[in-house]
C-alpha cells in the first residue's frame, strides 16, 4: 500500500523564480487567482503571477527581513510584517503604503486575518490583536516569554491556535481572546499549526520534526504523532480542495500527504526532482492549476505541478 501511494503522485518542477537577494521566508495569496507574494530576508516583497511567470514585480523594499504577509481581499491590501518595525499596509490598487503600526521591537513571525481583525505573533511571545480599519491594538496576549511562532484560525469553531517556542500550542476564543486550552506534546518549538478544512483536527509541526494531530472534539487530545521529517518542520499547507496537504522542512524536502488518512504520498527533494538545496521555509498551494509554490534559504521560489 505504501509503495502504491508513493507512486500515485506525479511531480514536475515547472518554474524557478529568481530575484531575491537573501533567504525567502514567506509566501501568500495575492490579488488574483494566479497571483502570489513572497517576502525575504532582503526586505523585498515581490508579486508573482503564475500565468505570466517570466517576471516578478517589486511591491515594497523594507530595511528589515519580512517573515509574514497577509493579503486582505476585500480591501485590496497587503499587510507586511517588517521585523522590529511593525506592520505596513500596502494598497495594491495604488501600489503604495497607506498605513503602518509599530508593534514590539521584535520579529513578526506570522499574520492572520478575519472579520477586520489582524492577529500578529512575535518573537517576544506576544500575540497582538489589531483593528485593521483603525490600525489600533485591541489586545496584547501575553502567555509566554518565548516566541509566538504561528497562528491558525478556525472561524467555524470560533477559535484560533498559536504555536510557541515553549513547546506549547495555546487555543484562544476568537471573540473574547480568552485562553481555552494548552496543548503539550511537542518537545521543541512549534513552527506551524493548521486546522483541517474538513475534519475537527488541528495539525502541528516544529523543531522536533514530529507532526501531531489533535482531536478538537475531545478537548484537543493528542490523536497521533508522526515522525514526518529528519529535521524541523517549517510549514504545513492544505491543497485548495482539502484532499492533500504538504509539509516542508529544514531537511530540504517537501512531503505530500493524504489529508484523509494522513499517509505519506510523495517526497520532493533535490536528488529526485531538482528540489531546493537548503531549508524549505514556506509553502503556498495556489488554486491556479493546483500549482504549489515553495521558498527556501537558497533565495529561490520553485513552482511544482502535482498530478494524481
Amino acid at each position: 500500500m505504501y509503495a502504491t501511494a508513493m507512486a500515485g503522485i506525479q511531480v514536475k518542477k515547472i518554474h524557478t523564480f529568481l530575484g531575491h537577494k537573501d533567504a525567502v521566508y514567506t509566501l501568500g495569496p495575492g490579488d488574483g487567482q494566479s497571483v502570489f507574494f513572497s517576502g525575504a530576508g532582503d526586505g523585498m516583497v515581490v508579486r508573482w503571477d503564475l500565468a505570466d511567470p517570466d517576471k516578478g514585480n517589486l511591491v515594497v523594499n523594507l530595511p528589515n527581513s519580512v517573515y509574514a504577509l497577509q493579503y486582505i481581499k476585500e480591501n485590496h491590501q497587503l499587510i507586511v510584517g517588517q521585523n522590529f518595525q511593525g506592520i505596513h499596509v500596502i494598497d495594491l490598487l495604488k501600489n503604495e503604503e497607506v498605513g503602518s503600526l509599530s508593534l514590539a521591537k521584535s520579529e513578526i513571525f506570522d499574520l492572520k486575518y478575519t472579520k477586520n481583525t489582524l492577529f500578529a505573533s512575535t518573537a517576544g511571545g506576544s500575540v497582538f490583536v489589531i483593528d485593521l480599519k483603525g490600525l489600533t491594538v485591541l489586545q496584547q496576549l501575553n502567555h509566554s516569554n518565548k516566541s509566538a511562532r504561528c497562528i491558525s484560525i478556525n472561524t467555524g469553531a470560533g477559535e484560533f491556535a498559536v504555536g510557541y517556542s515553549d513547546h506549547i500550542i495555546r487555543i484562544f476564543d476568537l471573540e473574547t481572546y480568552q485562553l481555552k486550552h494548552e496543548l503539550t506534546g511537542h518537545t521543541n518549538s512549534v513552527f506551524t499549526v493548521a486546522y483541517h478544512p474538513h475534519k475537527p483536527i488541528l495539525l502541528s509541526g516544529g523543531r522536533d520534526a514530529n507532526m501531531r494531530l489533535w482531536n478538537m472534539k475531545d478537548n484537543y487530545s493528542l490523536r497521533e504523532s508522526v515522525v514526518a521529517h529528519l529535521y524541523t518542520i517549517n510549514h504545513l499547507e492544505f491543497s485548495p480542495n482539502g484532499q492533500l496537504f504538504v509539509t516542508c522542512s529544514m531537511d530540504k524536502s517537501i512531503k505530500v500527504w493524504n489529508a484523509q488518512e494522513f499517509k505519506l504520498l510523495k517526497v520532493i527533494d533535490k536528488a529526485r526532482y531538482a528540489g531546493h538545496g537548503t531549508s524549505v521555509n514556506k509553502l503556498y498551494w495556489s488554486p491556479y492549476n493546483q500549482q504549489l509554490a515553495s521558498c527556501s534559504d537558497d533565495r529561490t521560489v520553485s513552482i511544482w505541478d502535482l498530478k494524481a
